[in-house]
């Protein structure tokens, strides 16, 4: 069963950010994750939700996605990213 990380940034640093997103497709590879979206125009339809900069991705398992999120490679990643963002929130989820 796949599963989603789905990630809603708020960038304050992009030359920061830039080397972090240097990073992560090696790390996605290693996991057999992909992206899906990567920014690009969005609208919230309903509720309060005010995204900023949206990111989606797939693994082929749930187990996969969480062995990205806490492999050394991702961790790495997000050290470089330290400071370079107002917000970063990701969720790991189960798809159908």
């Amino acid at each position: 069963m796949p599963a989603y990380v789905i990630v809603d940034v708020t960038v304050t640093d992009p030359v920061v950010m830039e080397e972090y997103r240097k990073h992560v497709p090696a790390t996605l590879a290693k996991y057999g994750g992909r992206f899906i979206v990567r920014g690009g125009a969005h609208q919230a339809v309903e509720g309060d939700w005010k995204p900023n900069r949206l990111v989606l991705l797939k693994f082929p398992t749930y187990e996969q996605a969480r062995a990205f999120y806490n492999s050394e490679l991702y961790r790495a990643a997000r050290e470089t990213r330290a400071g370079a963002t107002e917000s970063f929130n990701m969720v790991v989820v189960e798809g159908v």
